[in-house]
């Protein structure tokens, strides 16, 4: 079994370390023997707010969250 860790400490908007992170996380998630868990810390956290208001052209991080919590892979 392969297990990794993301700790995710950027705004969820401006760059796009935290949606690449979250990608790569549910990709990861996805194949069988990997447990992936996800830590959110400093402005990571906001990434978790409920009913974001996601700036035009950007993706919605807090859905991202949402299906990898549905798994039990985030923690703040």
């Amino acid at each position: 079994m392969s297990r990794y860790l993301f700790v995710l400490n950027d705004a969820p908007y401006g760059n796009e370390r935290t949606y690449n992170a979250l990608r790569w996380a549910g990709a990861l998630q996805k194949r069988p023997g990997n447990s992936v868990r996800v830590f959110l810390q400093g402005d990571g956290v906001s990434s978790a707010v409920r009913g974001q208001d996601t700036p035009t052209g950007f993706y919605n991080v807090e859905r991202m969250l949402r299906l990898l919590a549905s798994h039990g892979a985030v923690a703040t």
